[in-house]
């Protein structure tokens, strides 16, 4: 998981926004589909969230455009720049959260899942699913797909088993029977530990003797949860592969990830039909060149769909920085935790205009927070894991469980964008950032946050049309038109 453990405002202090507005559309690999915008109508829905909780996801008085005009700042969309497809918004599914998820009633389980991933009125409709490859730090106990007894080694994969994810992959498969689009992503914290140099869960890097191994490991989990009816639509090679000291975890330079997908992950999927995507790095924004580096290889570019951040260390420009060296390369944002530590006015903010708002400007394909649900203790975690890492959903007991400030982050985006929307141009003021879309049943949402302490009073101008809005202080609202 992290390197660091500490509250929003050290991040805040760290991870300034991009504050390119990125008016014109660049040349990007994106392949962005013409949707139509149906007729304009006047209304637009408001949906609110406070930062001082007295209103979380509510939807308040409807707003009406207008010919009138006036003096107000003015946030100004402009639907014919657009920029690229949005895959969806969601969390990292750990084994944990299974765990504590199944500690619910049926009722309540039910009850859980249809308004996590269901499209009815009273859900939020994640789309998109992070999951790790064998054991993250989220999980009761590390494992992997391979353990052997110390000394042993399975180059030919005859002891590889995905049972210890058996209760995982019944819940995966009651998600999809809820959303069958959903798409997922999977990421190893480490791979068995006899592939390893240190033979420890616990860092090491990968033995180059066993990188055909492992890329024939990958194929396997991958083949493995297809026969399920469980589809990974991409997979990083490694979490966080500058950070060993988890567990788990393992030590990756750009130089090994680069060697292993060029020459053996890569092939290997080629060779094996596997059309699951490649995404490089998954780690911090503070570290731009690592999948430069990889992607300024031609032959290990080929293999590659785009990169993958988060941000505990670094702005959310990297993500731009990334796109412009190259741009027929996908981004994504794919993690970020909220902790025990923080407060719900700092977190909601802080998140919204960065990991929603500034990963969406910044090119990215997704905005991922971090574990969907834990205990009252943040647990389950493995020895060594985060003790902080606060899920979206608290479950406190077999009927009852709590909506953290994360769950509201996501749903934001989440129940408004679905997967396929286009982001489109919109302006920013000091005090307000702004992140717009055209949804593929041809809507347009904008997602505000008011960074001031003081309500804003604003404009949002669209196609000639100006309707006035008011934000409160650290507060968030979705419009839909």
């Amino acid at each position: 998981m992290k390197e660091f453990k500490t509250s929003y405002s050290f991040f805040y202090k760290g991870a300034a926004l991009c504050g390119v507005a990125l008016f014109s559309l660049l040349s990007c690999g994106n392949r962005v589909g013409e949707i139509t915008p149906k007729p304009m109508d006047n209304t637009i829905e408001v949906w609110l969230t406070k930062g001082d909780e007295s209103v979380k996801l509510q939807q308040q008085n409807s707003l009406q455009f207008t010919a009138e005009t006036n003096q107000l700042q003015s946030i100004v969309i402009d639907d014919t720049q657009k920029f690229q497809t949005v895959d969806g918004f969601g969390y990292t599914l750990t084994g944990g959260s299974v765990e504590v998820i199944n500690q619910l009633s049926a009722v309540k389980r039910k009850e859980l899942l249809e308004e996590l991933f269901g499209k009815s009125g009273k859900s939020i409709s994640v789309s998109y699913l992070r999951l790790s490859i064998g054991a993250s730090d989220l999980d009761s106990d590390v494992f992997s797909y391979n353990d052997l007894p110390a000394g042993q080694t399975d180059e030919n994969l005859t002891k590889f088993s995905l049972a210890k994810d058996a209760k995982l992959i019944l819940m995966l498969k009651e998600i999809l029977t809820i959303n069958p689009d959903i798409k997922i992503m999977a990421a190893p914290w480490s791979p068995p530990v006899w592939m390893k140099d240190n033979g420890s869960t616990v860092g090491g890097s990968l033995i180059p003797e066993f990188y055909q191994t492992y890329a024939n490991y990958f194929v396997k989990y991958i083949q493995g949860m297809k026969k399920e009816g469980i589809i990974i639509d991409a997979i990083t090679p490694q979490n966080e592969p500058l950070h060993p000291g988890n567990n788990p975890s393992l030590y990756m330079t750009s130089d090994q990830q680069r060697d292993f997908i060029k020459n053996n992950l890569g092939p290997t999927f080629k060779t094996e039909n596997i059309k699951t995507k490649i995404v490089l790095y998954d780690h911090n924004c503070d570290r731009p060149e690592y999948p430069i580096n990889i992607l300024n290889d031609p032959a290990a570019k080929n293999f590659i769909d785009g990169s993958a951040f988060h941000l505990y260390n670094g702005s959310i420009s990297a993500l731009s920085t990334v796109h412009n060296a190259h741009p027929d390369k996908n981004v994504y944002f794919t993690e970020q935790w909220t902790g025990s530590k923080g407060d719900f006015i700092g977190d909601l903010n802080w998140h919204i205009k960065n990991v929603i708002i500034g990963s969406m400007r910044n090119w990215s394909k997704t905005a991922l927070e971090w574990n969907l649900a834990n205990n009252e203790e943040f647990g389950p975690h493995t020895p060594g894991g985060c003790t902080e890492c606060k899920g979206a959903i608290t479950i406190n007991s077999s009927e009852y469980f709590t909506r953290n400030v994360a769950y509201y982050i996501i749903a934001h985006a989440s129940k408004f964008v679905p997967a396929g929307s286009v982001r489109v141009a919109s302006s920013e003021t000091s005090k307000i950032s702004s992140a717009a879309f055209t949804t593929p049943q041809g809507k347009t949402v904008l997602i505000i946050q008011n960074d001031h302490s003081d309500p804003e009073n604003f404009n949002i101008k669209y196609k000639g049309k100006t309707a006035t809005a008011t934000i409160a202080g650290k507060s968030v609202a979705t419009y839909l038109f």
